[in-house]
């Protein structure tokens, strides 16, 4: 018989124990071990029971009392499932004068146990599962254990509930951490994985002296077999060109897909050059043979780029830029081939030099210019926003990523003068908007980079832009990426508080895939986010996408945060991101980017973009 010392002594041990992150089998272990321990029974048991499921969590005190819960699950009757239904204490003192439990008294009685006590893990009206005492003789139990049996149990409940609760948001978090680091189509390391292990490998080849290299292969003519065939046999295209490549990789190289029909291969630990090329060259082989897709048989063909560092140079992401410009080059040259861009060699220096001189050049040139993709609120569908992207028409390269200028921008330090550029302008062509459409109020999103943003000067270039276009502060939205955390911390909160006092509102772009947590977001003045898209497609493909979404919706709007999801393709998409509540949505399904003019269109026209029902549009490239 347990007296309250002894009963207050093990809730204290309990309490110590168990307020660390004791992981739910190890709390019902430690349960069953103190229970035998204090009280007057001979071997405890513990389930936890979710309707309509096996049980996950079994605990017990011996192999005998092990095999007498594993039995009352299987046979689906016994104490424990009593307790559990009923929510009530199930005594049973002498299982030979007892007919409730017919098939499971026998067994017991032939291992020798006499009598059985089941007491309900409780918490609330529910049921967690029961805790269930074993005794090789008859009788009773004593009050006292009786009650602290119960005490025991409810405490252990209690635990029970913030150990699932940690578990649930640990698989939530794992899960949210796959989906950041993976392509939602192919199930590829995407871009922000591709950087963690470009990081990696710059580690490695210094300490190891080695090369490494970067392979980037664009599919030709794929948007040919979008307008052929239609965006759903284009997206299983792509996954089965995702499956050609991952089976011509070396083992330890990265395959990635960064964007639409581009892939990345990342090579380390190189020990001569000749290896990249036959690995091209494998590549290409793995094209020479038709895809079979959707009963549709359809030939393709891929462009590959290669850059590589000299032993134990420095691997950073210029590598892939570097890579996109040697594809570029091969595209030139009719595609279906390779093009190597050796950094070490003495042509590279020209075209390169001869890449930044051009894009000094395109400001006056006039080949940059923004496009415009519109912002729809979910609710009705009505256009609130747009949001300004750069385009670059390069003469003779044709049209060059957005990502590529930006990068090549900021390493010739030409991107303070084309951001400055990009926020003028669209500024200006809003207010040439509403000139025409005065009652038609529209922001304007312009993405702001980091060394932008680190400028000591950048305030004031806002507020300068603000003035000469006379645009009000409240419509201007400059989107931040999540670079912003890992500089330096005093810095970049004073500049977010400078924009914020010429009353501009920041917004944090494709949450999710960097750095953030939303530790930063209370601690840095943003307004709203933007979910990347790679959760929002996820929605259809994964059952985890749409949790992961309103995971995120939910706390941002906790922390008085606006949420757009990015990238809505599909009226299944738009469906659910308006369901959990994200107050703003961007993609195919509504527009693609759009010239200067054809807003203007737009606005005329009326600004209701709801998809209809019948819409399946995709936004691969």
């Amino acid at each position: 018989m347990v007296d309250e010392d002894t009963l207050s002594s093990v809730l204290s041990d309990f309490a110590r124990t168990l307020t660390t992150d004791f992981p739910i089998q190890g709390i019902l272990d430690h349960l069953v071990e103190r229970i035998v321990d204090v009280l007057d029974v001979t071997a405890a048991g513990v389930t936890l029971i979710s309707p309509g499921a096996a049980p996950h969590y079994v605990a017990a005190s011996d192999a005998d009392a092990l095999a007498f819960e594993q039995l009352q699950t299987e046979l689906g009757h016994g104490p424990c499932l009593a307790a559990y239904e009923t929510g009530e204490a199930v005594s049973v003192p002498d299982l030979r004068r007892d007919g409730r439990f017919v098939d499971f008294i026998p067994t017991a009685l032939a291992a020798g146990v006499q009598a059985v006590f089941a007491f309900p893990l409780r918490h609330g009206d529910g049921r967690l599962g029961a805790l269930d005492l074993y005794r090789d003789r008859a009788g009773v139990l004593d009050p006292r254990d009786t009650a602290a049996a119960q005490t025991l149990a409810d405490v252990a409940a209690a635990y029970l509930l913030n150990a699932q609760a940690r578990q649930e948001a640990l698989e939530v978090s794992d899960r949210f951490r796959a989906s950041a680091l993976h392509d939602a189509l192919t199930g590829l390391p995407n871009r922000a994985l591709l950087q963690q292990r470009i990081e990696h490998a710059a580690q490695r080849a210094h300490r190891s002296r080695t090369q490494a290299a970067v392979l980037f292969a664009d599919l030709d003519r794929f948007k040919w077999v979008n307008d052929t065939y239609g965006h759903r046999i284009g997206d299983e295209l792509l996954v089965a060109v995702a499956r050609r490549l991952s089976e011509v990789v070396r083992p330890g190289d990265t395959l990635a897909r960064v964007s639409g029909d581009e892939f990345v291969i990342l090579c380390e630990d190189l020990q001569e050059v000749a290896h990249v090329l036959r690995l091209a060259a494998r590549v290409g082989e793995a094209f020479t043979v038709p895809f079979v897709v959707a009963d549709q048989e359809i030939a393709c063909s891929v462009s590959v780029g290669i850059a590589y560092s000299g032993p134990g140079e420095g691997v950073t992401d210029k590598l892939i830029t570097h890579a996109d410009f040697a594809m570029y080059q091969a595209k030139r040259m009719g595609g279906a081939t390779h093009q190597v861009l050796d950094l070490r060699g003495a042509n590279v220096a020209g075209d390169r030099d001869r890449l930044d001189r051009d894009l000094r050049t395109a400001l006056a040139a006039g080949h940059l210019d923004l496009a415009y993709q519109p912002i729809v609120r979910t609710g009705d569908g009505s256009v609130v926003g747009v949001e300004a992207l750069l385009r670059w028409a390069h003469p003779e390269h044709g049209k060059v990523p957005a990502l590529t200028t930006v990068g090549i921008a900021e390493q010739n330090g030409l991107i303070r003068e084309i951001g400055a550029w990009a926020l003028e302008r669209s500024c200006a062509d809003r207010g040439r908007w509403l000139a025409e459409h005065p009652d038609q109020p529209l922001d304007v999103s312009v993405n702001v980079s980091v060394r932008q943003l680190m400028d000591p000067s950048f305030a004031d270039v806002v507020a300068d832009v603000l003035e000469r276009t006379r645009m009000d502060p409240a419509a201007l939205v400059l989107e931040l990426t999540e670079g912003i955390f890992i500089e330096d911390g005093s810095r970049d909160t004073a500049v977010l508080v400078d924009l914020k006092a010429l009353g501009v509102r920041l917004t944090l772009d494709d949450f999710g895939t960097g750095y953030c947590s939303l530790g930063y977001l209370r601690r840095f003045p943003v307004d709203a986010i933007k979910i990347d898209q790679g959760f929002v497609a996820d929605i259809g493909h994964d059952p985890s996408g749409a949790a992961i979404v309103a995971a995120v919706s939910d706390l941002a709007h906790a922390l008085g945060l606006h949420v757009t999801a990015e990238g809505v393709e599909r009226r299944e998409q738009h469906d659910v991101v308006t369901g959990i509540g994200c107050e703003l949505a961007q993609g195919f399904l509504y527009s693609r980017p759009l010239p200067a003019p054809d807003v203007r269109d737009l606005l005329r026209g009326g600004r209701d973009l709801r998809p209809p029902r019948s819409v399946r549009r995709s936004s691969a490239s």
